[in-house]
């Protein structure tokens, strides 16, 4: 990494779920003040879907007719300064209470600043000021959107978590109203980054929903950023069962309607024989990485052992970040020394 002394990157990791807010522990700690000869992002922004309409976020959505706040949530205590205390406090869900059953403070403390600023992307940014948080942090959208799924027999369904429950095997995603707005802040960042990540996350109910935003397809392919897909590390029942790495980037081309990635990282690392025997109880598995497909669609695969097992697969998210960090400075050089 030597050589990269000073480099400045700035960052805009896109997703929802706890993909998201995995990968944005291991990105903060280079947002801290820089270190030589570590590459420093100069800024962090995060770009979260909000359709979820199930659990605590759902009750609020459906209660205050406000955005789901809880992907939204765990990505500020992600990259809150203080991970000890207030996070605790942001994450803590309440067990008993007729009507606090099941709410996280946190998504409560987004909702009543929602209803005092009457606006959810000045409720995110304000609960970011007030966790000390090392990013940015944008909704998608602020239209209030659900998910429509075309399922491979012809049937649509209606809404995240029905999508997720379903058995059948997803065709295409729709957003319902169709081309719902940004935030201007989003196609901004993404304009002037050097780095855009797009991962990990449920295939098409965290990562799709994002490139279906009006613009923000178009924004990442017209960013002389270098583009990143993160894979997830398991299949998901219905959401990528049988679909390998190159399945995984197809399908998020398609649904961008244009080439997204110049790389993908890849975890090779064998799951335990526990840990895939409990998957395959859910007929989920480990997700195949065809490295020949992959470069056919013109992306460059990164692998790496990045499976962090933890009674379930989770990403290693130091060493994703480094080699992030490392495929984008090595990237940014390469152009520079091209164009001196």
């Amino acid at each position: 990494m030597s050589g990269h002394r000073g480099r400045e990157l700035r960052v805009v990791a896109i997703g929802g779920g706890t993909g998201l807010s995995t990968l944005l522990k291991g990105l903060k700690k280079y947002a801290a003040p820089a270190q030589p000869e570590v590459p420093h992002i100069s800024q962090l922004c995060a770009v979260v879907t909000v359709s979820d309409d199930g659990g605590s976020s759902g009750r609020l959505r459906k209660e205050f007719n406000m955005l789901p706040p809880g992907d939204v949530r765990n990505c500020i205590v992600a990259l809150s300064e203080d991970e000890a205390l207030l996070s605790r406090l942001f994450q803590h869900r309440f067990a008993k209470g007729q009507s606090l059953e099941g709410h996280s403070f946190g998504n409560l403390f987004l909702a009543a600043l929602t209803s005092l600023t009457g606006d959810f992307g000045e409720a995110v940014r304000l609960s970011s000021e007030i966790l000390a948080t090392r990013g940015h942090i944008f909704p998608a959208t602020t239209a209030n959107i659900e998910l429509e799924a075309l399922m491979q027999d012809g049937t649509r369904v209606r809404g995240e978590t029905k999508i997720t429950a379903s058995k059948g095997r997803i065709e295409e995603l729709f957003l319902v109203p169709p081309d719902p707005d940004p935030l201007p802040q989003t196609l901004e960042a993404i304009a002037n980054a050097d780095l855009i990540t797009l991962g990990p996350g449920s295939l098409f109910t965290s990562l799709i929903p994002n490139l279906l935003v009006r613009g923000i397809a178009e924004a990442i392919r017209d960013s002389p950023a270098i583009k990143v897909f993160v894979c997830n590390l398991m299949t998901q029942a219905n959401e990528s069962l049988g679909r390998t790495a190159a399945d995984h980037i197809r399908a998020l081309n398609e649904h961008a309607d244009c080439q997204l990635f110049d790389y993908a990282l890849i975890n090779r690392t064998p799951a335990s024989p526990d840990l895939k025997a409990k998957y395959a109880l859910e007929g989920a598995s480990q997700i195949v990485a065809d490295l020949e497909a992959i470069e056919a669609l013109g992306v460059c695969p990164v692998l790496g052992d990045y499976l962090f097992e933890d009674n379930v697969a989770r990403h290693n998210t130091e060493r994703v970040a480094e080699d992030l960090l490392q495929v984008a400075t090595q990237a940014v050089s390469a152009k520079s020394s091209a164009r001196s």
